[in-house]
């Protein structure tokens, strides 16, 4: 039996009411934790629960009389279909953001009440700065008013920790933590505060099951000038394995006493990162009489440059993710035809054949199993009431991931179900020689993802044609599916993460697309380690760099129109197909292994 549907109106009108009852006359709702996380555990999800969107990234505002709720252009498409129309307003961002519209909207003078366990110091400036003409002021709130109108929320998970072993991090805790003390040292700071999940994993090698596909715990850790560490997590959590691997430099607290140790750093410099850390943590510190330096957090480019334990680990995932999703991409071309399947079903069928290796930890997100008008949702997010039969006619797009305790995955394919038509053959053939672009692309140590984006986008351009969407992402090792700070997206994209110069070491995915809203949609993903390049006659003090791409799938040959692809590219294909071959061949037997033959034969 499905599960009822959630009265969302209901939980708007309940909020409205509690909001009353502070007083307050709004209140601002993101998706988000205390760690400022992208994915967040069940019992964060406040803004699902109220609204119904499904996204990894949005905010909602309520106000006594309206409401809105804001997201970028992956979920122009998902966000009205999974919320009413009736009592939210659908708002563009980074067109417009919610300090512009409470300034539009909220009434002069007016009390709007925010969490700030759950927004950046430099949200609340510009929130407040855009607020004050009206003399509308920002209210902290002490306890969360959704939560308190959540009769069922969730409780935070009670998973435990696991130890990551150094002979797949690559480097141990002790080394890690004595590199951030160099960097403390380096900037003249007592200690830094730790406060994203992956972060605190990273640096202490540890694993974590508190958020879903995301092996992280939740803590909070300060990093002392010396390397000791004060971790802040439930006690529970800890059992003896992890415990002897933490050492004495790592000293173990309740979670709950975070806030109150932050007002123990009187007179010393404390580094907080201004874009991960909480605006509840700069208020702590400043009260306890602490000096803010307001840096990025170390870890954040330490564990963005994988070190050769960490690259050859995701090589070895890479290979047995592939041949997985090369079975099941086969699976689809033959039994899809037939009728009888789903989205949901199929999302279980590749489940299924990664669980077939036997070392599957989890899934890095929940697969994004879509076809014909879900697959121009870039973020689909498929549920019992939106799962949709898989009909001949139709693109098949799934973008999906496994988690390995040597590396985490990502990648995108699309599959016709029948003939494709000349039209989605043409769109799915200029994505490719976008990727194409990227993959060959050849670029001075330091360029930024912004400065190469183009390269993706111009076969598409060309035919007036583009894509709402970053075209690539950093990714973490066994670790969080989207990490930073590098990225492949217009330099204007939000958070500035598209200027961060990229180095060798660093990992990013390659996924242009093409969307075409109630038919199809059209990606293309693969992974990619930027290596150093030698160019002939180069200047000899200019380091040049490029991209080894690490995903090994086949791209469907039935959807490449050849004629529009160059000799270069037609060659890459070739040579990139004969990789994947070589790659995965070895993992697959009988009909699987001969399909993926035929599939991978040369085109040019």
């Amino acid at each position: 039996m499905r599960n009822p549907v959630p009265d969302h109106h209901a939980r708007l009108t309940a909020l409205r009411e509690q909001l009353a009852r502070l007083p307050l006359d709004g209140f601002v709702v993101p998706l988000t934790d205390e760690h400022m996380s992208e994915y967040v555990g069940a019992y964060a999800q406040r803004l699902a629960w109220l609204t119904g969107f499904q996204g990894s990234a949005g905010t909602a505002v309520v106000l006594p009389e309206g409401a809105a709720i804001f997201t970028d252009g992956r979920y122009t498409l998902q966000v009205r279909e999974q919320v009413s129309a009736e009592d939210w307003q659908f708002v563009d961002v980074p067109q417009s953001s919610v300090a512009a519209w409470l300034a539009a909207h909220a009434k002069d003078g007016a009390r709007i009440g925010y969490d700030p366990w759950l927004h950046t110091r430099a949200w609340l400036t510009e929130a407040k700065a855009a607020l004050a003409e009206k003399g509308t002021v920002l209210v902290p709130v002490d306890t969360n008013p959704v939560d308190a109108v959540w009769p069922d929320r969730p409780a935070p998970s009670d998973a435990r920790l696991t130890v990551h072993r150094d002979a797949v991090a690559g480097v141990n805790s002790a080394a890690k933590r004595a590199g951030i003390a160099d960097w403390l040292a380096d900037k003249r700071a007592d200690a830094v505060v730790l406060s994203a999940l992956d972060s605190i994993a990273w640096a202490l090698n540890v694993r974590g099951g508190d958020v879903d596909h995301t092996p992280v715990a939740l803590a909070y850790a300060i990093v002392g000038s010396d390397g000791t560490t004060d971790l802040f997590v439930a006690p529970e959590k800890i059992d003896d394995a992890v415990r002897q691997h933490l050492g004495n430099a790592v000293r173990i607290h309740d979670r709950s006493a975070f806030a109150g140790a932050l007002a123990g750093y009187a007179g010393k410099r404390v580094v907080a990162d201004p874009e991960r850390a909480v605006s509840a943590i700069f208020d702590a510190l400043e009260a306890g009489g602490a000096t803010i330096v307001p840096l990025r957090d170390p870890v954040v480019l330490q564990k963005a440059l994988k070190n050769p334990a960490e690259v050859a680990g995701h090589r070895a995932a890479a290979a047995r993710d592939g041949a997985a999703l090369t079975r099941f991409l086969r699976w689809v071309e033959s039994e899809c035809i037939k009728g009888g399947q789903t989205e949901l079903s199929a999302a279980a069928r590749l489940l299924a054949f990664r669980q077939d290796s036997g070392v599957l930890l989890d899934l890095s997100f929940p697969s994004i199993s879509a076809t014909g008008a879900h697959g121009a949702i870039p973020h689909y997010h498929v549920t019992e009431q939106s799962n949709a039969p898989i009909l001949p006619g139709q693109l098949y797009l799934i973008d999906s991931g496994g988690q390995y305790a040597d590396g985490t995955t990502d990648v995108t394919r699309v599959m016709p179900i029948g003939a494709p038509t000349p039209e989605m053959r043409d769109r799915f053939t200029r994505v490719l020689k976008g990727h194409i672009a990227i993959a060959t692309a050849v670029f001075p140590d330091g360029t930024m993802g912004g400065q190469i984006d183009a390269f993706a986008r111009r076969p598409l351009w060309e035919a007036g044609l583009d894509f709402a969407h970053g075209t690539g992402h950093g990714i973490g090792s066994y670790l969080a599916v989207h990490e930073g700070p590098q990225r492949i997206a217009k330099p204007d994209y939000p958070g500035g993460a598209a200027l961060e110069p990229l180095r060798a070491g660093m990992m990013l995915s390659n996924e242009p697309g093409y969307y075409k809203a109630g038919e199809y949609g059209i990606r293309i993903e693969n992974l990619l380690l930027i290596e150093a390049r030698v160019v002939a006659g180069a200047d000899p003090d200019r380091v040049m760099l490029g991209f080894e791409t690490l995903t090994f799938a086949p791209i469907e040959r039935d959807l490449i129109e050849p004629a529009l692809l160059t000799p270069d590219e037609l060659s890459w294909l070739d040579a990139y197909h004969a990789s994947v071959i070589a790659v995965i061949g070895p993992l697959l037997q009988g009909d699987d292994a001969a399909w993926l033959t035929r599939k991978c034969a040369r085109i040019g």
